[in-house]
């Protein structure tokens, strides 16, 4: 939310001297707009390819304006599948009526067939238009399951905000169903006054193209005066390509719509007008088209397309969305026979920590037949498969999960395929679902870890990254680093979903009989926020530790905010590090000796805040002096020289003080201990005369005293 303002100052004109900086500004009813402007900026290369395509459909619709363009889509009739993700803490307060009747009322407003089109006033009457668009919802899922198209998702999220958050399941929202086959709708509760917003072609990934409507606008919603459905039509002319009615210029009348037969505006309407209005924009004649569905009027008073806009709309999709049509989603499912489907894979996952592994999948029958065997077979590299034979009992739509036979990898990164074949000893009627792929990787536990991102150009071997929303994650980073020219770097100033959480896998190792061992590490960050702000959202550093090969993990660091940042002044740009802004930290590893191999993990938890990076994390073992152990407090050397070292083993918790006497009784030198005493002490010795001396540690219960000989 904190870039919307770039959007406003782009659309007054202004100059931004710097596009990475953050405000939070709220926003109008429709954020398509600032959904847009967020999308280029992160990336530039995507605005200019954005606006490169718009003038060249600009200039393609004029070209063929009023020629044969229109007279080749009468009576043509477009279906396009549509799917409604209902994504809330109670997906069944949104009915399965509410959603026809949003189906039913879209359909009307594109084929200008609703009710309202015969109260549209007779000035703009003749400019009206409709589209070809018939929109179904689906009856098959991407899997080529039957479904009715509405897919309720039960969400933690309370709401969501003008972002991708609920286009990922990993967000708390649900990812989209290829968007070349189905238009996806996200019915959720929105944020700050939203109601909706939509993709326009080519702004973002095609994962995330789509739109998403608040639930309130539904029809009979809580939204009072935006609860007939109009959002959802509004928000799929933006997925259309179609612009707000008035340019976006708050009021400068030099915006525009990219539309000739619509009045140019100064601003949104809000209310529900009535007769003729103008404003400064308009001028002389029949005003402003407020009952356009491209503007901010109730609902009650949206009622039209024009030609043009149909026009526009029409050319859009034979440029960017004409797969939609080619979609068999609308039809039902065909049911074979005999059809093994893999569903799922459970094993191998990203890693594995064991060269001998089982792989594990979800076998469902999707045949009439009932399914008595099958053969799954599981291909590492190419190489021949590794085959097992299913056999049981499965009857239509079941399903079992099946473990293969113990498969042994070599070290390394490797992909696989693993796919069925011979269901119940003859050919499957549908191999389209027969198979399922991916990749891991196995490296043997290793005993040192001594690491600077120096050597390698992206992880060195053994090394993972687990990004569960697949955007901005973990990654090296040349040019910046506490020694040397790299790091490991995460963007949390573009992450703008949170909190999100990446996690940078070292090698699984092992710690034997010894006395101590700790990980270091440099840590180098910086927030946007004052470190005062309150109730904050920030940037979250964990170490975890797990014993399970990532199943599970115990927390053992944890920082945000002051305890974490570097550089405690609020950063507005993109953080880079100075050299002095680099802090050593380390956690202790005792709980862990001797107990197996383990797994470390560093967990990013985003707070929209800045970078953070991480550079020379090394394993360092401990083992203490057999004479220190066995008698708790240990002077060395002896005889002594210069320096005289005082070591403890364990940490005395009781120490007072450390003493130095001659053999005289006269004290040499004295060290208060404080609260939390250590284990290691020092006096320089180097000015003193030769001969006996004596040191004494003070406890609140006792006095040990060890004689030691200057030389």
């Amino acid at each position: 939310m904190r870039r919307l303002f770039l959007f406003l100052l782009l659309l007054l004109g202004f100059s931004v001297v710097n596009a990475q900086q953050k405000k939070k500004v709220a926003p109008e009813h429709c954020a398509t707009m600032p959904y847009l402007e967020k999308q280029f900026s992160q990336s530039p290369a995507l605005k200019e390819r954005f606006i490169r395509q718009r003038e060249e459909l600009n200039e393609k619709l004029r070209r063929e304006k009023n020629n044969r363009l229109r007279e080749m889509r009468v009576n043509t009739v477009i279906t396009i599948p549509v799917v409604f993700h209902v994504v809330l803490p109670n997906p069944n307060l949104v009915t399965t009526a509410q959603l026809l009747h949003q189906l039913d009322s879209l359909n009307k407003d594109f084929s200008g067939t609703n009710g309202s089109a015969a109260n549209i006033p007779s000035w703009f009457s003749p400019l009206k238009g409709s589209t070809d668009f018939q929109f179904c919802l689906a009856q098959k899922d991407p899997r080529g399951e039957e479904t009715n198209g509405i897919h309720r998702v039960t969400t933690t999220v309370q709401e969501f905000g003008v972002n991708n958050g609920v286009k990922l399941t990993s967000q708390g929202g649900t990812d989209a169903w290829n968007t070349e086959k189905y238009l996806n709708i996200w019915v959720t509760a929105l944020s700050d006054g939203i109601i909706g917003f939509g993709t326009f072609p080519e702004s973002t990934d095609p994962e995330f193209q789509g739109v998403v409507i608040d639930y309130r606008s539904l029809p009979n919603g809580s939204y009072a005066e935006y609860n007939r459905g109009k959002t959802l039509t509004h928000e799929m002319g933006h997925y259309f390509g179609i612009y707000h009615i008035w340019g976006d210029d708050d009021g400068e009348c030099t915006g525009t719509d990219y539309i000739d037969d619509t009045p140019n505006q100064a601003d949104a309407t809000e209310g529900c007008k009535t007769g003729k209005v103008t404003d400064s924009c308009s001028g002389p004649g029949n005003g402003i088209m407020y009952q356009n569905f491209m503007d901010y009027s109730y609902d009650r008073c949206l009622m039209m397309f024009t030609s043009d806009q149909v026009s526009r709309m029409h050319q859009v999709f034979n440029q960017y969305r004409s797969s939609l049509s080619l979609s068999d989603a609308c039809s039902p499912p065909v049911i074979y026979d005999v059809d093994a489907w893999l569903t799922s894979l459970i094993s191998p996952e990203q890693r594995i920590c064991s060269e001998t592994f089982a792989p594990v999948v979800v076998l469902k029958n999707r045949g009439n037949q009932t399914l008595t065997s099958v053969k799954i077979n599981f291909q590492i590299d190419g190489q021949a498969p590794v085959v097992y034979t299913w056999t049981g009992s499965l009857a239509r739509t079941a399903e079992t999960v099946v473990t293969m036979n113990n498969i042994t990898a070599t070290a390394g990164k490797h992909d696989f395929l693993i796919y069925t074949s011979n269901p119940n000893n003859t050919d499957d009627q549908n191999k389209v679902n027969d198979t399922l792929g991916g990749s891991f990787q196995y490296y043997p536990p290793v005993t040192e870890i001594s690491e600077s991102f120096e050597t390698y150009e992206a992880l060195p071997p053994g090394w993972d990254v687990v990004n569960p929303d697949g955007l901005i994650t973990w990654q090296r980073k040349s040019g910046y680093g506490k020694t040397g020219t790299a790091s490991m770097f995460i963007n949390n100033f573009d992450y703008e979903l949170f909190p999100s959480t990446d996690d940078l896998r070292l090698p699984e190792f092992s710690l034997p009989p010894m006395d101590s061992a700790f990980l270091s590490f440099w840590v180098a960050a910086a927030a946007f926020s004052p470190l005062n702000t309150q109730n904050n959202n920030w940037d979250t550093l964990e170490v975890l530790i797990s014993t399970d090969c990532g199943k599970t993990y115990t927390s053992v660091y944890k920082k945000w905010g002051e305890s974490l940042v570097t550089r405690t002044t609020p950063t507005t740009i993109a953080y880079v590090p100075r050299s002095n802004e680099w802090r050593k930290d380390s956690v202790s590893l005792q709980n862990y000796i001797n107990k197996g191999n383990i797994l470390v993990a560093f967990r990013n938890t985003t707070g929209y805040e800045n970078n953070v990076y991480l550079d020379d994390i090394n394993l360092r073992k401990v083992n203490i002096n057999p004479n220190l152990k066995a008698k708790g407090f240990l002077v060395t050397p002896n005889p002594v020289r210069d320096r005289v070292t005082i070591q403890f083993y364990p940490v005395p918790a009781t120490l007072k003080a450390i003493q130095l006497f001659n053999s005289t009784g006269q004290k040499m030198a004295e060290i208060n201990v404080g609260a939390n005493p250590g284990v290691y002490y020092q006096f320089q010795t180097a000015g003193m005369v030769r001969g006996i001396y004596f040191v004494r540690a003070v406890f609140t219960d006792k006095v040990e005293v060890r004689k030691i000989l200057k030389e």
